[in-house]
């Protein structure tokens, strides 16, 4: 490469930040530049080439073909420096391994959990980063995701995890019959369901349970929803693992159970990449939801009334 056919790399950035703002103000703010300087690099990129590179238009601006072109390749070629970078801070073995995932997944799933993961594998240090928005493959900071869906998620190496089998459960002191409970009680009682699924409602009308004139809260978070069948007030639909332990413990009665919905948690990892602490989280987050389905199987079947003789 001759790096003396080649513009200043400051002219490069600052276009960059032109054409993916398309406005001089925003890619003076994202440069932390000023105006001046940054029309300055442009005007110099523009005399180099002997080619109009942008047009305003208002308070943008617009490509010429020769920007676009010079755009894009800029864009492969910056993101593939990111990308490398990335990765070599990735592969430091001294760092924790970054898990982003959902609130509600870290609270009722992982953490309750999260103490037989350390004693398992205790060199392995991890950065929990909860959030509800789906980070990029290029995320810096990110080595594994858990996200709620029905995949399809592009970048991404997924695996389904077997812990969001839905179930709908409700208080012991409102369902003395347990799962014998007739649907048409059922429809009288107060339901709580998460006011970003609707599939939950229209799941449990699908069986009976619920009906137009059943009275339901929408809440926003699965918190809300455990506390609210915690303390004896409803019947809600929720992932199957978030609950196990208040089944078995008889907290909690099941009523139905489906895994058929479409949707689920799934494990996301970069591809390509392998930073140190992924395969044991990955393994563990794995058996430790495949043991709990063949537990709460085999508690099913322990605790099944006999059949009559």
């Amino acid at each position: 490469m001759d790096w003396r056919n080649i513009p200043s790399l400051s002219a490069l950035r600052a276009f960059e930040a032109v054409a993916r703002h398309e406005s001089f103000t925003e890619a003076a703010r994202d440069l932390n530049v000023t105006h001046a300087a940054l029309s300055q690099h442009v005007r110099a990129l523009e005399g180099d080439f002997s080619v109009d590179l942008v047009r305003r238009s208002g308070r943008g601006v617009v490509l010429t073909d020769a920007g676009r072109q010079l755009a894009a390749g800029l864009a492969d070629g910056f993101g593939a420096i990111a990308d490398t970078v990335a990765a070599l801070r990735e592969d430091q073995a001294d760092r924790p391994l970054a898990v982003a995932l959902t609130p509600s997944f870290a609270e009722h799933w992982l953490m309750p959990r999260l103490g037989a993961f350390w004693a398992a594998y205790p060199g392995v240090e991890l950065s929990l980063q909860p959030g509800t928005a789906l980070v990029e493959p290029r995320t810096p900071g990110v080595d594994v995701a858990v996200r709620w869906g029905r995949g399809g998620w592009p970048g991404w190496h997924e695996t389904r995890l077997p812990v969001a089998h839905l179930v709908i459960v409700g208080p012991p002191k409102l369902l003395p019959q347990g799962a014998d409970t007739p649907p048409e009680t059922l429809k009288r009682l107060h339901w709580f369901l998460d006011a970003t699924f609707a599939e939950g409602r229209t799941w449990a009308e699908s069986l009976g349970l619920m009906g137009p004139e059943t009275a339901a809260t929408l809440l926003p978070t699965t918190g809300l929803l455990l506390s609210a069948v915690r303390a004896g007030y409803g019947l809600s639909v929720v992932p199957r693992g978030f609950v196990a332990d208040d089944i078995r413990a008889g907290r909690m009665v099941p009523l139905v159970e489906s895994d058929d919905s479409g949707l689920s948690y799934f494990l996301l990892c970069k591809k390509d990449r392998n930073p140190p602490g992924l395969a044991e989280f990955s393994r563990w987050m794995l058996q430790t939801a495949a043991a709990e389905i063949a537990e709460d199987a085999l508690h099913a079947a322990v605790t099944a009334p006999a059949p009559p003789r």
